[in-house]
Order: C-alpha cells, then sequence, then structure tokens
C-alpha cells in the first residue's frame, strides 16, 4: 500500500470523536444518495420519452459490467480494507469484502459517464457527477474504503462507459428494440393506454 494512499487516507478520515450529526451526514452521503439512482431509471423509464430510456438502459448495461469486472479485479487481487489492515477510524460496519475498486462510486461514475456522453442527458449525467464526490468522501470518512478505491472505481467507470458508448450499435441498441422496449410495453400496457405513463 503506498505512502500517497494511506496519507490521504488519514486526511480525510474521521477521528475518534467525530460528532453524531456529521457520521449521521457521512452515512447518509455513503447510503442513502445511492437510491437516487435506482429512482432515476425507474422514474426515467415511466415518465421520459426515447431520448432518455435509451441512454438510461445504455448507463445501466454499462454499470452492470462494469461491477462484474470489479467483482473479477476482487477475485484476482483481493485489497483489503482499512480496518482489515487496521488503519484509522470505522464508523460504519461493513463486511470485509475486497476494497478495489469501490462498487459504489463504480455505480454512480458509470451511470454519469454514461449519461454525459448522450446530449439529451448531459445535464443528469452531470448532477450524478456531483454526487458522486459526496459518496466518495463519506466512504473514506466512515473508514470503509481507501483512496485508491475511488481511483480505481472513477477510471474503471469511465472506461466501461465510453466502451458501451462506442460499441452501443450492437450492445445496447438491439437491447433497446427488441427486449426492454417490448418487454415494458407489455408490462405497463394498461397504464401507458390511459396515458399515465409514457410510451
Amino acid at each position: 500500500m503506498n505512502a500517497l494512499n494511506l496519507t490521504l487516507f488519514e486526511r480525510l478520515n474521521a477521528a475518534a470523536d467525530t460528532p453524531a450529526w456529521l457520521v449521521m451526514f457521512a452515512h447518509g452521503c455513503a447510503v442513502e444518495l445511492m437510491w437516487l439512482l435506482p429512482a432515476l431509471l425507474v422514474v426515467g423509464w415511466l415518465r421520459g420519452g426515447e431520448q432518455l430510456k435509451q441512454p438510461l438502459l445504455e448507463a445501466l448495461i454499462a454499470t452492470l459490467l462494469a461491477l462484474a469486472i470489479s467483482g473479477i479485479i476482487g477475485m484476482l487481487w483481493p485489497m483489503p480494507r482499512p480496518f482489515a489492515v487496521p488503519v484509522g477510524t470505522t464508523l460504519m460496519a461493513h463486511a470485509p469484502t475486497p476494497a478495489f475498486p469501490s462498487n459504489h462510486l463504480t455505480i454512480i461514475l458509470t451511470m454519469a459517464f454514461s449519461l454525459m456522453l448522450h446530449r439529451y442527458t448531459r445535464r443528469i449525467g452531470s448532477l450524478l457527477l456531483l454526487l458522486a464526490i459526496p459518496v466518495g468522501w463519506a466512504r473514506i470518512f466512515l473508514g470503509v474504503h481507501f483512496p485508491q478505491d475511488m481511483a480505481g472505481a472513477a477510471l474503471l467507470s469511465a472506461v466501461m462507459a465510453v466502451l458501451v458508448g462506442i460499441n452501443r450499435a450492437w450492445l445496447v441498441l438491439p437491447v433497446y428494440e427488441h427486449v426492454a422496449k417490448r418487454l415494458y410495453h407489455w408490462l405497463f400496457a394498461p397504464l401507458i393506454r390511459r396515458g399515465w405513463v409514457q410510451r
């Protein structure tokens, strides 16, 4: 483990006497903020047009692939979490699973980078990119990740978003046209007929 990584962790990690309100705020950033992503996917598909649905599906596919690669990295190169070393202060319970790269940051950053590749969803992607900052900070602050885990997540997310974007013609569009849209129209046909959700 390199010295820069440890130095950054020591500066960002919480002290043992951190006020309870700050711990609660960090926990909200580390965990609760992530619920905005499934909400975005659901609301986007129910209320958005094709300009939103297709980029959301692309972002979801990129995110699932990024998580699969993250899992492989974790198996081949299992980096410990701070509390397993042990170093720093841990203020959130977490299983001692491989830390590198951070799955939470991988999810939000892959979604952000992927949505930023489309003109119609660029603003949404930018907002998710901003939300990734408190998520990454909080997970280091609470002692469940090192800064290097966040750097790895950022690199993996950017690469996967771009690769899926480059290959969307055969990787995303067929799934969108022949699977996702048909399944959506079948499941929500009554609501679509009533105009309660978008076609």
